[in-house]
């Protein structure tokens, strides 16, 4: 029988990669792991860590093709970070001129949870623990 032991990363490709790195690591703070510039390939590979977990790969890569997430399409839905309050973490958005969706109430948790994107359009939830 398999057992996975836990999710071990999100990988994420950007079009404008400075904007990216800014936004994982200056607006949500994630913590740069390591990065590397692979010419060969045109492309960043950045390691992001939260708490000092490894969780996101973010990539660039030359031109990548424009992942439709609205309407909902089939595939990812959305990337969900748990916070701890909900108010202050919109409100770290707001001062970052960053834009989200009014907040509702999950109807089987009745906790809270407000969506907001990245810079490249990615769903991206806070949900209240």
């Amino acid at each position: 029988m398999l057992t996975l032991r836990a999710v071990h990363h999100v990988a994420i490709i950007c079009s404008n990669y400075e904007a990216s790195k800014k936004f994982y690591t200056d607006v949500l703070g994630f913590r740069v792991m390591a990065e590397h510039y692979r010419a060969e390939r045109r492309s960043y590979k950045l390691d992001l860590a939260l708490a000092d977990r490894y969780c996101i790969e973010l990539f660039s890569f030359p031109d990548p093709p424009a992942r439709v997430s609205r309407p909902e399409a089939c595939g990812l839905r959305h990337l969900a970070f748990e916070v701890a309050n909900l108010d202050e973490a919109t409100a770290w958005l707001q001062q970052k001129n960053i834009g989200f969706e009014p907040i509702r109430i999950d109807e089987y948790t009745g906790k809270r949870f407000t969506f907001f994107a990245d810079p490249d359009n990615l769903p991206l939830e806070f949900y209240e623990q």
